[in-house]
């Protein structure tokens, strides 16, 4: 009897790079990459913020290197990305949110998030995607969603808006990067405690209103998204691509 074999979800040999890695989701992924093997590079505009974060994964016994990046400046990331030997895997990371009801919302609220969710994180793709065709290895482009990527949300417009974006162009990017053996898939989670978003959890009626089409009961936490994000980085997705990893305690169930 011939049985299956379970693709490695070890990452030796890899090498990763991940943004908004300071804190919160990056720095989860980030710890996670490493944990199985990557190489990791973390890469956030406040430099002091990535270099104690790769300190303590180097701490730990594991690979890992900060880089000072601010995402939002295209050629900055260009020839900082160009600079480097290409990565195997991107956590494209770093996004902001500004909530307002949809009549309130200011132009300039809308610009920034949607120059950094948007804007940026087509941008970086496109730099690691070009030096992994380059590098002729194929690799893992995970873009981060949001549950809100797939539905609406009050007082979040704006941030629904970037999120069914990164799902758009999710899709294409994995219709013309799969030839050269990119796969490209977006991970969606729903709300995560992080330094982001705990300062909305402070509102009583806020918090109630989630945990109640949380259908689990619970806020999302770091750990939920880790075993998660190095599937997608590993050789256990490979024929994953185009496709998003909705984490979100069943939100988008109903």
């Amino acid at each position: 009897m011939e049985l299956t074999t379970t693709p490695s979800f070890r990452l030796d040999g890899k090498r990763a790079l991940v943004t908004g890695a300071g804190r919160g989701i990056g720095l989860a992924a980030a710890s996670a990459l490493a944990d199985a093997g990557a190489q990791v590079t973390l890469a956030a505009r406040t430099a002091k913020e990535v270099a104690e974060a790769a300190q303590a994964i180097r701490e730990r016994g594991q690979q890992a290197e900060a880089l000072a990046l601010d995402v939002r400046e295209i050629e900055e990331v260009r020839s900082a990305l160009a600079a480097q030997e290409p990565f195997d895997i991107l956590v494209n990371n770093a996004g902001t949110n500004r909530p307002a009801p949809f009549v309130d919302v200011k132009t300039e609220d809308f610009d920034f998030v949607f120059s950094l969710n948007v804007r940026a994180a087509y941008f970086v793709a496109q730099a690691a995607a070009r030096r992994m065709i380059e590098g002729k290895r194929g690799g893992s482009i995970i873009n981060m969603s949001s549950q809100m990527g797939h539905v609406g949300g009050a007082t979040r417009t704006v941030y629904c808006a970037t999120k069914h974006a990164m799902e758009g162009f999710t899709k294409a990017m994995a219709i013309e990067l799969a030839p050269h053996k990119i796969r490209v898939n977006t991970l969606a989670p729903t709300f995560i405690e992080t330094p982001m978003t705990r300062p909305f959890f402070e509102n009583e009626a806020f918090r109630k209103d989630v945990l109640a089409k949380i259908k689990l009961g619970r806020l999302g936490q770091l750990e939920d998204l880790t075993g998660a994000i190095v599937f997608l980085a590993s050789d256990a997705s490979t024929l994953m691509t185009g496709a998003s990893m909705v984490i979100d305690g069943g939100w988008t169930a109903e």
